[in-house]
């Protein structure tokens, strides 16, 4: 057809198509959404080999996609899972500049006060626990537990974490009661829960070094003791799946064993721990 025909074509009415995103100029851009549930399955994979640099390249890949694709929903996804990855690997600088990006993209998306806020919250808490920001930790802590608490829906494996890692950050603060009341609300919360045995067991851990820090050994060994006894029978509670996060957790909690004498159980622990990453 001429230039001259009467006929409008394309070119004479659609916008220019930008070079960058495709979208025409002016135009509202399309979100692609990037696939949430294969991401999280994938990182699973590699944290079950202990593949701390895949699991980091797979996230960092998909936090541009997202980027890319204007899915600030799925970037806040990404953040979180950026937050506990590095907090597991001790890299405080990006942890703490995750958190602050995951705690910006809350605003953005104006999810404060949801689930998916209280999930964020407890995440970048428990990021600053870990690298000593108690005091930030707890502010966090406490707008995680208000909306929780609020949220009738709110899953009883949320509120376990939640309670534990809180419960973590009031023993490092000295606030010994307030912290065996958290750890005490964990342990039920947990109890609800399908293979809760595991944070059981940690929580029991973590009870244990509260009672020394706060009581000093020889005047707390009895209940330590207790305490150690139990978390071991909740490892070795046969409901408990024999996958990657148990051998997590068995790597996790043989150090605390040791460190009370619990030396068999604690090889035993790793061994495993051990068996099971090889597995996969």
């Amino acid at each position: 057809m001429s230039d001259h025909s009467p006929t409008l074509g394309p070119q004479d009415y659609a916008e220019p198509r930008c070079v960058l995103c495709g979208e025409p100029y002016g135009a509202a851009p399309t979100i692609k959404p990037i696939p949430q549930q294969r991401i999280v399955e994938k990182l699973d994979e590699y944290m079950s080999r202990r593949d701390y640099a895949g699991a980091e390249r797979h996230l960092l890949y998909w936090l541009e996609e997202a980027r890319l694709g204007g899915d600030q929903r799925g970037e806040l996804l990404v953040r979180n899972e950026l937050v506990g990855h590095y907090r597991k690997t001790g890299s405080r600088d990006k942890a703490l500049s995750s958190a602050d990006e995951a705690l910006r993209l809350l605003r953005e998306l104006d999810f404060e006060g949801t689930i998916s806020s209280g999930t964020t919250y407890t995440n970048v808490a428990t990021a600053c626990n870990a690298f000593g920001e108690n005091d930030r930790a707890l502010a966090l802590f406490e707008k995680a537990r208000a909306v929780y608490e609020a949220a009738p829906q709110t899953r009883p494996d949320l509120l376990g974490g939640l309670y534990n890692n809180m419960g973590l950050t009031c023993a490092a603060l000295g606030r010994y009661d307030q912290a065996f009341s958290l750890y005490d609300k964990a342990m039920a919360a947990m109890a609800k829960v399908p293979g809760g045995a595991l944070e059981q067991a940690i929580t029991c851990l973590n009870m244990a070094n509260a009672v020394e820090a706060r009581d000093g050994m020889e005047a707390g060994e009895g209940q330590i003791f207790d305490l150690l006894d139990r978390a071991q029978a909740l490892l070795d509670d046969p409901a408990a799946p024999r996958d990657g996060y148990y051998a997590f957790v068995c790597e996790k909690c043989a150090p605390t064993f040791a460190y009370y004498g619990y030396f068999l159980a604690a090889e035993d622990l790793t061994k495993r721990a051990e068996e099971l990453y090889e597995r996969t």
